[in-house]
């Protein structure tokens, strides 16, 4: 697949829907997501990632149409006496394919270091899943210039574990901090730069690596969409609060489909 242009590489957009959700709710987007996605008639991958107690839902909902599905996070342990978690082979029973790892929530509130990162990274490999590594800085580290060296050693952590063909198979999203939940996003410029430098990084581990999916995540919404998904190291979106209205979503992956082209 070539590395050089967005335009070469599909699309992919991922709905998070962090701590959202019931059961009736949960049914009704998921229906609509679902009927959405399959009328656009384009190369664009969608997913939404699920609170876990929602897994076999989704997966009753979603199974052998267009939407993938997956988990916002397990555990570093494939088992064991640690009550609570949810090993990412239980995740792979619902038939789900994406787990989320290292979001900045999960750093923040339950202090998550790069290396435990890169370790849940190994286990949802480890159990046929794709992860999703979220990177990002914090708008004080953006102040004082230090976003390029907050997200390499972020990505690094994950990297370094890694053999160049399990590294081929994760999808990097940066979140700029700052942009997540604020309604504030990187400019396109900004969001590319930092994509770019993404970019270079992964290839420094391995040609097949440098083509890996980037998302960019923080604020994403329908009316900016578009411009963000332009930008040629951009190939998607991890989308958080828009992923909990179904025009909206289906209208960010619209935004997607007019972007990308498959390789």
């Amino acid at each position: 697949m070539p590395t050089q242009s967005a335009n070469a590489r599909a699309k992919l957009v991922v709905g998070n829907w962090k701590m959202h959700g019931r059961l009736a709710e949960n049914a009704a987007l998921l229906q609509a997501v679902a009927q959405g996605v399959g009328e656009l008639n384009a190369d664009v991958r969608v997913g939404v990632c699920v609170p876990s107690p929602y897994l076999a839902q989704t997966q009753s909902l979603l199974e052998g149409g267009p939407v993938a599905w997956g988990a916002q996070d397990v555990s570093a342990f494939s088992h064991g006496a640690y009550t609570g978690e949810v090993a990412a082979g239980m995740v792979a029973e619902f038939g789900a394919t994406l787990v989320i790892v290292g979001h900045s929530e999960r750093r923040a509130y339950h202090r998550e270091s790069a290396e435990l990162v890169g370790i849940k990274t190994q286990r949802v490999l480890e159990a046929g899943l794709t992860p999703i590594v979220c990177v990002g800085e914090t708008l004080e580290e953006r102040e004082a210039g230090l976003t390029e060296q907050v997200v390499a050693d972020q990505l690094d952590e994950v990297l370094v574990k890694l053999s160049v063909e399990d590294a081929a198979r994760i999808v990097v999203a940066y979140e700029p901090v700052w942009a997540i939940g604020t309604g504030k996003s990187a400019s396109s410029d900004q969001a590319q730069a930092v994509h770019a430098f993404l970019r270079s990084r992964l290839a420094a581990k391995g040609a097949a690596v440098a083509s890996v999916p980037l998302l960019y995540g923080g604020s994403v919404k329908p009316d900016n969409a578009e411009e963000l998904f332009s930008q040629s190291d951009i190939d998607g979106g991890l989308i958080g609060g828009a992923s909990l209205k179904a025009q909206d979503f289906l209208a960010i992956c619209k935004a997607a489909a007019a972007t990308g082209v498959a390789g």
